[in-house]
C-alpha cells in the first residue's frame, strides 16, 4: 500500500477549518473548481493493482477506488479517481479523515461540504459520489471500532 500524506492537520476539526479558510480566498466557483483540480493533482498515487472492481466505490459516475488499512486507533485511506474534479473532492475527504482514529472519524460530521458551498455547486452525480465516499469512510471506521 502506498504511503499516505495524511493527516495534514492535527485534528479533523482543524482540517475542516483549513479547508474553509482556503476556499474563502476564492471569489467565484470557476476559481474553486480550479483549486479542486489542483488539489486532485496532489492526491498521493494509488498503485494500479489496487484499482480493481472490489475497491471501486459504487454510486459515482466517475471511477473512484478507495482502500483502507489500519485499525480503530488509526485508519489510513488511499483513493483515486479518473476525474480531475472528483480527485479534488477525494483529496478533501482524505484530508479530513485519513490518518485519524475511528472514534474521531465517527465524531466528525463533514460540515466543510456545506460550509464551502459544495452542496450547492456540485452536480447531482458528483454530490452523490461525494456522499458515497464519505459514507464508505464512516462505514470503515464503524467496522474498525466494532472490531476493536
Amino acid at each position: 500500500m502506498a504511503d499516505t500524506a495524511f493527516p495534514l492537520e492535527p485534528t479533523a476539526a482543524e482540517a475542516q477549518q483549513a479547508i474553509r479558510d482556503e476556499f474563502a480566498f476564492f471569489g467565484d466557483w470557476a476559481e474553486r473548481y480550479q483549486y479542486l483540480i489542483d488539489l486532485g493533482r496532489k492526491l498521493p498515487p494509488m498503485a494500479d493493482d489496487l484499482r480493481i472492481e472490489d475497491n471501486r466505490l459504487l454510486g459515482c459516475q466517475s471511477k473512484v477506488w478507495i482502500v483502507s488499512h489500519g485499525d480503530a486507533a488509526r485508519l489510513d485511506f488511499v483513493a483515486a479517481s479518473d476525474s480531475a474534479i472528483v480527485s479534488g473532492l477525494v483529496f478533501l475527504a482524505l484530508r479530513v479523515y485519513s490518518g485519524r482514529s475511528a472514534d474521531e472519524i465517527l465524531a466528525t460530521e463533514p460540515s466543510f461540504v456545506a460550509d464551502i458551498g459544495l452542496s450547492r455547486h456540485l452536480s447531482p452525480t458528483r454530490s452523490n459520489g461525494l456522499s458515497a465516499l464519505l459514507q464508505r469512510i464512516r462505514d470503515t471506521a464503524r467496522a474498525a471500532r466494532d472490531a476493536a
